[in-house]
């Protein structure tokens, strides 16, 4: 620390009694931090978040191989698989939702770490952060032949308030921790992909100098193509994105170039000979090898040239071409190798990853987006599959026992007890905004309860969060302890996998639970004031199994939704003439249109319960697979095995719509099954992501 003239002191001493800031020359002046360039922002912090929170399996998804793993030695090798052909050993991929700054941390220094380490690390790390969140978390679907925005739902919605919606300071304070992160998981000889656009280069490449050292720069990457410009354009047409390559080490990287290397042209290969001087090779004994590395500038087609094939593309917004993901993978990793991407969005990193061999991570914030990589990795599945080669089952995780002070926004700059008196007057607005719009009395004197109506307890979910398996066995033990036997469970979003088995276990306790959405609406003043804002039940499915000789095979009977997003009323009132839009309404989707004549017509788009579906699937035998987590011991700091007293959905069969192909089996294959007694589980994942389970019982008799 440099001396300070007494002036100075003076000048310190009266701003911090006058409670203002210090010029920025005493940060220079008190601290002995001498970088020559430092990328500072309000609220920068070193702290990096280090919860961890225990991984649960909510789905195993793995094509069936050969009915008798004897027949296919190469999969027998690679790992064992069950008399189903099902994969029972080895590493399994792994899909994840949920907030990824909480997933990296509990990755980084949870139980799972262990496994990864034994994987040999994570090698590459691939990221395509959004930058224009609009075009991240708004799905175009496709009704008939209409297509409907979907708007963000309130997580997400909360998610661009807090990260991006506050300014430049939130988004790289969100982009800075989670980098740090991914560091800490790469292993030493890993590298980092970060993709960006014009909107953010700057800040992103100041973020990797300061984390990863600009010593560790492999490449700045431009990623060229080509499109019509907008009418009237006044500035030269965007259309290059910015790549990022950095490796952990200054010392050592993966760099497989004989798998990335093009075909020369005349200028490559007749000017070779220049570019050896200095290099330490003989012009005249070197020999020019089989193509060349490519520069760094790629110019590749975006995306949407190509067709929609459910795999290399599934028309998912800000998606990527295949060929860049495919030569970042070929290029940085090698066969069996780890590779992650922590905002996966449709999905192409795992498909290209499990196409080339690799193993990986995937994870998202967005459930739609944790679906459309469902779907496009059972694709990748059944073209292996077709193709006689190898492939890795995958399992869709989220992270349980959430704890809700990581999610609440709060101002991390105040101290610890103005934080917590913040937390508690945002938490009772919160709660007050919510029970007014249910039109529900506010109760005190419970744990779990916060209001009540029509004679039931009414319990409130977090306002950024999912309602949790924790949450709702809370409030059974409460129910039970005060005899309370009606219960709604109010919540912007559910844990995956939550339903029917807390209902079913409430009901056998004499606790009848009804959880309800709450809609965006309760946001909106007006509606709240004028009571339309309309809190819609979860999705229910009902089947109908048929038995055959010993087999079974599930019928899809009926689905039933309840959303609302905008209403007919008031599209109608705010329609401008030779205009149309599509609401849902109560779980209709309607197209309004309003003719040059100002003459209102309504067009029903979904013709049938069907129309809502977009993909199912059955466990044959759903109590067949406990799901179990590893938490760790607060007094001897070892990992401990627990069963959560779920099972885990085994996917067994399923059908689903594609962009390409619309149509949807509504019975499954029939299933050999062992007799007895046995519980099939069927789950249907809505046109928004949304995922519904059901649990039927039967009774199977012996083959004849």
């Amino acid at each position: 620390m440099a001396r300070l003239t007494e002036q100075e002191q003076q000048e310190i001493i009266r701003f911090v009694e006058a409670d203002k800031p210090l010029p920025e020359k005493y940060r220079f002046l008190l601290f002995d931090d001498k970088r020559e360039v430092e990328l500072v922002w309000n609220g920068k912090t070193n702290e990096v978040c280090n919860v961890v929170l225990p991984f649960q399996t909510i789905e195993q998804v793995d094509e069936p191989r050969a009915e008798k793993p004897e027949d296919t030695a190469a999969q027998h090798d690679l790992f064992s698989t069950d008399s189903r052909g099902r994969q029972l050993k080895g590493w399994t991929n792994k899909l994840i939702w949920g907030d990824n700054k909480l997933i990296l941390s509990s990755l980084k220094n949870g139980p799972l770490r262990e496994e990864i380490e034994r994987q040999g690390g994570l090698k590459l790390i691939y990221i395509d952060p959004p930058f224009d969140v609009g075009a991240d978390f708004s799905m175009d679907i496709e009704i008939g032949g209409d297509t409907f925005t979907k708007k963000p739902n309130i997580l997400e919605e909360i998610a661009y308030r807090d990260t991006w919606g506050k300014g430049t300071d939130s988004f790289i304070s969100m982009i800075y921790e989670r980098l740090s992160l991914m560091r800490d998981l790469l292993a030493e000889d890993g590298s980092i992909y970060v993709h960006c656009d014009w909107r953010v280069t700057a800040l992103i490449r100041l973020s990797l100098d300061e984390i990863f050292g600009k010593e560790n720069i492999r490449n700045e990457i431009i990623w060229t193509f080509t499109g019509p410009g907008s009418p009237g354009m006044s500035q030269f047409n965007r259309k290059h994105n910015t790549i990022y390559w950095y490796s952990k080490s200054k010392d050592k990287w993966i760099f497989e170039d004989e798998n990335i290397r093009i075909a020369h042209n005349e200028k490559t290969s007749g000017n070779f000979k220049s570019g050896l001087e200095g290099s330490g090779f003989r012009a005249d004994t070197y020999k020019l090898p089989d193509g060349k590395i490519p520069e760094s500038w790629w110019e590749m087609a975006i995306a949407q040239r190509f067709p929609v094939d459910g795999i290399k593309r599934v028309g998912y917004p800000t998606e990527k071409p295949w060929a860049l993901i495919e030569r970042i993978l070929e290029a940085c990793s090698r066969s069996g190798d780890l590779v992650a991407d922590f905002f996966c969005g449709g999905g192409i990193v795992p498909a290209v990853a499990e196409k080339l061999g690799r193993k990986w991570i995937g994870a998202d914030l967005g459930k739609f987006a944790i679906h459309t990589t469902r779907k496009r990795l059972i694709g990748v599945q059944r073209q292996l599959k077709g193709e006689g080669k190898d492939y890795r089952a995958f399992e869709i995780l989220n992270l349980g026992r959430y704890e809700r002070q990581h999610y609440v926004g709060v101002n991390a700059n105040l101290r610890e007890e103005q934080r917590q008196k913040q937390l508690e007057e945002k938490e009772a607005a919160f709660l007050d905004l919510i029970l007014r719009a249910y039109r529900a009395e506010r109760t005190d004197g419970f744990a779990t309860f916060h209001g009540k109506r029509a004679g039931r307890l009414v319990a409130v979910g977090p306002v950024n969060m999912p309602v949790s398996r924790l949450f709702v066995e809370q409030i059974i033990l409460e129910a039970r302890k005060k005899h309370i036997t009606k219960v709604d469970i109010l919540g912007f979003e559910f844990e995956m996998g939550l339903f029917p088995n807390v209902l079913d276990e409430a009901r056998a306790k004499g606790i009848d639970i009804a959880p309800k959405y709450i809609p965006a609406d309760v946001f909106d003043k007006r509606a709240v004031e004028k009571h339309q804002v309309v809190f819609h039940d979860v999705s229910f499915i009902e089947v109908k199994p048929h038995i055959k000789d010993g087999s079974v095979a599930v019928e899809l009977a009926d689905f039933s939704v309840f959303y609302s997003q905008d209403s007919i009323a008031n599209a109608e009132a705010t329609l401008k003439e030779k205009n149309s839009k599509i609401v849902i309404e109560k779980g209709q989707i309607v197209k309004v249109s309003k003719d040059k004549d100002g003459i209102v017509t309504r067009e029903m788009l979904t013709q049938s319960w069907t129309d809502w579906i977009d993909y199912w699937s059955v466990d044959f035998d759903f109590e067949n697979k406990r799901e179990i987590i590893r938490t760790q011991n607060v007094d001897t700091g070892e990992w401990e095995e627990s069963w959560t007293g779920d099972y885990i959905f085994e996917n067994e069969w399923q059908s689903f719509r594609t962009k390409k192909d619309r149509k949807l089996e509504m019975t499954s294959v029939f299933h050999e099954c062992s007799p007895g007694r046995r519980k099939i589980a069927v789950k249907v994942v809505d046109i928004f992501g949304n995922d519904t389970m059901t649990i039927v019982e039967v009774a199977v008799g012996a083959k004849k």
